[in-house]
């Protein structure tokens, strides 16, 4: 854990929960297209369409979730959602051992893991809204963000060099482990969570997630910043099975040097989450997020480029620093403004909303980049979304004259 005062016990344990199962998914950095990659020797159009099926079936899965998930108390739900990933993940290494993996498997595992993790984010914010004050939402989320860059700086070397010593599936059990111990630590939370908000009628109503959109999209930086956090997202993901295919088969890079390419440089995520309340005490939330949002777009063009041997983990290792740093500072600064912009009760619907557009997204450009790597080469489609995301900060609300402070308040001014 990173020194600094106490966000109080409940946040302490929350973090704690967050930490485990951070740890434990970056060891298991990218496994299931590793699985395909390796085990089931799947071509780049079926590797891409893993990540872009379980994304997208998860997000359908979700859309009932997020309005349930307002109305009921947080904590069972992150505890059920955490024995639900616990359950689908370890089922991979026991079917390995028995010789029965499959591709479909890996697709119905991608799919809930898709659907739990949407749905923990979901519980999990609104939870954080509860537990910490408005003042000190920046502090946590940026300990949350730094804990993430930690995570992802120690957990991928280590997950390849496990999967070279011990095997492919290792990496799998030591996910589903962090998940009950990310369980348990929920459960240590203490205190008397919040009632959640009362309805009469117990069933889901489309009605009830639209308005996480509608609210999203009343909003005029809301807007903005969602359109454009979709955007970079889904570009920058949309990728990542292809660079899987591009370092692993046709430059032979071993699985661990893959992990310490992409795994090392997350430090700088660490620095950024580090820096992020700094600058923003320093020039101001909106500052911040518009130099950062811009800078983060800078980089992931380069990829396209990786050349062979030592130079090209040089190569991955100079671009994801600088691109995991930008959104080390961005992402805290971005996650608090947004809780804060938000009503209580309506936090985990918008929440819900985001997240399922966010995974759609991720998922639609992830199958059509597959498509387009067998069309045009693998690089070509890596280059196709650098240049695009060169053209994302056109998206960031360029200047704020005027607070939101909620429905009913005047309108935040934006100037494109």
């Amino acid at each position: 854990m990173l020194a600094g005062r106490s966000l109080g016990r409940g946040y302490d344990w929350l973090w704690t929960a967050f930490a485990v199962s951070m740890f434990g998914t970056s060891i298991a950095f990218d496994a299931l297209p590793l699985l395909a990659i390796l085990v089931l020797h799947a071509p780049p159009e079926a590797v891409s369409a893993l990540a872009a099926v379980g994304l997208l079936a998860g997000a359908a899965v979700a859309v009932p979730l997020g309005p349930w998930i307002e109305f009921r108390r947080k904590r069972p739900v992150m505890i059920a959602m955490d024995l639900i990933r616990f359950a689908a993940t370890i089922s991979v290494p026991i079917a390995f051992v028995l010789g029965r993996l499959t591709f479909a498997q890996l697709v119905v595992v991608a799919v809930i893991m898709a659907a739990a993790d949407i749905a923990f984010r979901a519980a999990s914010g609104a939870c954080l809204k509860a537990l910490v004050k408005p003042d000190d939402l920046v502090i946590a989320n940026g300990r949350l963000e730094s804990t993430t860059w930690t995570a992802i700086a120690i957990g991928p070397p280590l997950g390849g060099a496990a999967i070279g010593l011990l095997g492919p599936v290792v990496t799998m059990i030591a996910n589903a482990l962090s998940f009950l111990l990310s369980a348990l630590a929920i459960r240590r939370i203490g205190g008397n969570e919040p009632a959640p908000a009362q309805r009469q009628v117990q069933a889901f109503r489309a009605t009830d997630l639209i308005e996480g959109w509608r609210t999203i999209l009343a909003h005029p930086v809301l807007r903005l910043l969602f359109v454009n956090t979709v955007v970079v997202n889904g570009l920058i993901m949309a990728t990542a099975p292809l660079l899987a295919v591009l370092m692993l088969r046709d430059l032979g890079f071993a699985p661990w040097q893959y992990g310490l390419a992409f795994g090392a440089p997350c430090i700088g995520g660490l620095i950024g989450a580090r820096l992020a309340p700094f600058l923003t005490a320093r020039f101001g939330q909106h500052n911040v997020l518009l130099a950062a949002g811009t800078l983060r777009a800078c980089w992931s063009l380069g990829l396209a480029f990786i050349p062979h041997g030592t130079a090209g983990i040089a190569v991955v290792f100079a671009l994801q620093f600088g691109l995991v740093t930008c959104i080390g500072i961005f992402n805290p600064v971005f996650a608090a403004y947004r809780l804060a912009q938000i009503e209580m009760e309506r936090t985990a619907r918008v929440l819900s909303a985001w997240t399922i557009t966010s995974s759609a997204t991720i998922a639609l450009l992830t199958a059509l980049w597959g498509v387009l790597a067998g069309l045009l080469g693998v690089r070509a489609a890596v280059a196709l979304s650098g240049l695009l995301l060169l053209t994302t900060p056109l998206l960031l609300p360029r200047r704020v004259l005027r607070a939101w402070e909620g429905p009913g308040s005047p309108r935040v001014e934006v100037s494109r």
